[in-house]
């Protein structure tokens, strides 16, 4: 066979399966194409008011700023870019609402009821320019800012800081000797400290969740951050759980160890500071409710110490605090709803103390899919309980 009946021979192979190719492609293509339709399509959190689209890509949102008139509004965020990202409506350090861990090609709704002024919003990673979110007066507003004041909420609102006090104060404590055990090198203590300080942090994360600057420092995950766990902001709580449970070692922590304790005296003189108004002792709870039952109980967030169950107990605690406090003016004004935030405390616990054995829960990796679905649906049935409180007593 000559050099030219050979290079044709070599050509015909290619030219008979190109239409093989053609289809597979064609295929492969309109599966993506599928894919990526269901995706965009699925979206979780309720739809009220106005809705607004949002696209987040790899390093800015678009629209990055806009205006809008106050009251409820719906935010539908895409994620179209290569990374799990958070979005959030941030009033100076004060987180107002947050959606987590929307997957890439994926879409989640977000509804805020949000006063007249300025807010910044995030754009998918920390290290991303934030955008802009002004909020004009309306009709509504402008009727809530005439409503008179209520008296009646001034003992709820002191009990429950005193509340943020205390557990600030354990928090602080539990840090202090979290760093002494780093410091020394003993890693089992270092270990029980740490998980003796995310209790009382838990129990009050529903408001410091708020406070966006220290939280950043207090709590990041590390798929939230570039680089991850090797990222530079990879600070406080989990930087600490990878370094004990996945390392092993307390080798490095010190300084970390040392942060957090500033930070956490930080917030702790910050909650003292705060002023919470009566709105938000339903609206903190609810918030939590939504974050545990939209995502977090699925996803697990201690990918090393596997302590999610007592943590979620904790978090559960601390809802229970702020929302039962209003329990005596719902009873007056709506006893049926009283009744059901009864229902769904009992219902969220009797759903955690099925995988209780003792005073202990197991690692939260041994939870299938089915079982963390279960756990999520009651908080997400708590959250509604939850939300009727407000309306009810005539803060909504």
């Amino acid at each position: 066979m000559t050099a030219t009946e050979k290079r044709n021979t070599g050509a015909a192979a290619p030219s008979r399966l190109m239409p093989l190719a053609v289809a597979g492609s064609a295929l492969l293509a309109a599966a993506a194409a599928g894919a990526f339709y269901y995706a965009t399509q699925t979206a979780t959190g309720p739809e009220r008011g106005d809705a607004h689209k949002v696209v987040v890509g790899e390093r800015t949102c678009d629209p990055a700023d806009f205006a809008l008139p106050a009251g409820r509004a719906t935010f539908e965020i895409h994620n179209a870019s290569s990374r799990p990202i958070e979005w959030e409506i941030l009033d100076g350090v004060m987180v107002v609402e947050e959606r987590e861990n929307i997957a890439p090609g994926f879409h989640s709704l977000l509804t805020a009821k949000l006063k007249p002024g300025s807010y910044e919003i995030t754009c998918g990673l920390l290290s991303n320019p934030r955008g802009t979110l002004t909020v004009t007066p309306s009709a509504q507003s402008e009727a809530e800012r005439a409503r008179p004041p209520i008296t009646a909420f001034i003992g709820p609102l002191s009990e429950y800081k005193v509340y943020l006090a205390a557990q600030s104060g354990l928090l602080v404590k539990a840090a202090g000797m979290l760093e002494e055990a780093i410091r020394a090198g003993d890693v089992e203590a270092a270990k029980a400290a740490w998980l003796a300080a995310r209790l009382p942090y838990k129990r009050i994360e529903a408001v410091t969740g708020r406070i966006a600057d220290l939280e950043n420092a207090i709590d990041p995950l590390p798929d939230y951050l570039e680089k991850r766990e090797q990222d530079p902001a990879f600070t406080g709580f989990h930087r600490l759980e990878y370094g004990l449970w996945g390392e092993g070692t307390a080798g490095g922590l010190a300084p970390v160890a040392q942060r957090l304790s500033g930070d956490v005296a930080a917030l702790k003189d910050r909650l003292k500071a705060l002023k919470l108004q009566p709105e938000e002792l339903a609206g903190t709870a609810l918030r939590q409710a939504r974050r545990l039952g939209e995502g977090q109980v699925r996803d697990g967030e201690n990918a090393y110490a596997a302590s999610d169950l007592a943590e979620i107990v904790a978090s559960l605690e601390g809802m229970e605090k702020s929302a039962m406090l209003l329990k005596p003016l719902v009873a007056e004004a709506a006893p049926d709803v009283a009744a059901g935030l009864e229902k769904g405390f009992s219902a969220a616990r009797a759903a955690l103390d099925a995988h209780r054995a003792g005073e202990t829960y197991p690692p939260y990796d041994r939870l299938d899919a089915q079982a963390r679905e279960a756990l999520a649906a009651s908080f997400r049935a708590l959250a509604e309980a939850i939300s009727a409180l407000n309306p009810a007593i005539g803060l909504e």
